[in-house]
């Protein structure tokens, strides 16, 4: 057998061109027809400060947004409600509903349900509530009733004390004894004289105030005006404030002229079902606290 003949290297060499491919002929235009017209690229739009911060999304713009709207100066008059803003009266008055509709009714309503009689006018005066709460249920007792009851559940029988003991005063006096040097501080509550003179008396603070309006001094409760303007006298409304927690005090607030602030515990039911309709009704914004009264003022 012949051995193969071994293949030396290819001796170098002009290597082998790759033919060119042809380039395609542009198709040729149909007698007649209207000539394309070459296509442009879109611009990209530039960015700008303005353009970013029109991107941002309303939601990011009302968290940034705060909830504070200044007042104008010192006020000279500080009008507060009692009930919810100077005094937590959850284990008092609260309470003292929930015992009276059971007493009538023999059912268990909740604190939630209160702050949903509160969203209403009219419901300044807690008797009337609680009256109407328990014919809602099916009882028939009338206001007097209920007013009696009521006022035993509040302050207590037999030597036993009632629920008035479980209020909790808000704001300390060192507090309100800075701000009574800028501004005289007033009351216009719907609690009657008896209750609030216990309350003032009790947590040491009957001096602080040198004007007074209670249920018992007006013919025409919340949210009627007349306890207001009382206290104002005839001066500038602008040139007091009150402080409220329910829609008959931003009512009142409004048919006297005079600022109002809404005031809700954060997280609170309170501030759930009422926050957005104090808003409606005028208030200028809505504290967590009555301690936060100072950061509204410039």
């Amino acid at each position: 057998m012949k051995s193969a003949a071994k293949r030396g290297p290819k001796s170098p060499g002009k290597a082998r061109a790759k033919p060119r491919a042809k380039p395609r002929a542009k198709p040729r235009a149909k007698p007649g027809a209207k000539p394309r017209a070459k296509r442009r690229p879109t611009p990209r739009p530039k960015t700008t400060p303005a353009s970013s911060a029109s991107s941002e999304s309303p939601l990011s713009k009302r968290r940034s947004a705060p909830n504070v709207t200044p007042h104008l100066a010192r006020p000279k008059l500080i009008i507060f409600d009692v009930d919810g803003v100077l005094v937590d009266v959850r284990g008092s008055f609260h309470r003292s509903i929930i015992d009276t509709v059971r007493h009538f009714t023999g059912k268990r309503v909740t604190y939630a349900d209160i702050q949903q009689w509160k969203r209403r006018t009219g419901y300044n005066d807690d008797w009337r509530l609680t009256t109407d709460w328990v014919a809602s249920l099916g009882g028939n007792a009338k206001y007097a009733q209920v007013k009696r009851a009521f006022q035993k559940i509040y302050w207590g029988v037999d030597g036993k004390r009632g629920n008035v003991w479980r209020e909790r005063w808000l704001v300390p006096r060192h507090r309100l004894e800075r701000w009574a040097k800028h501004a005289d501080l007033a009351l216009f509550t719907g609690r009657t004289r008896r209750e609030l003179r216990h309350t003032l008396e009790r947590f040491g603070m009957s001096d602080l105030f040198r004007h007074i309006v209670t249920m018992n001094d007006v013919e025409n409760l919340k949210p009627h005006p007349e306890g207001l303007l009382r206290l104002l006298g005839g001066a500038d409304p602008r040139t007091a404030i009150y402080l409220g927690d329910v829609l008959d005090d931003a009512l009142a607030a409004r048919s006297a002229g005079i600022p109002f602030y809404g005031v809700l515990a954060h997280g609170s039911d309170a501030h759930r079902v009422r926050a957005a309709q104090l808003r409606e009704h005028g208030s200028r914004a809505i504290l967590h606290s009555t301690n936060e009264l100072e950061k509204y003022w410039r």
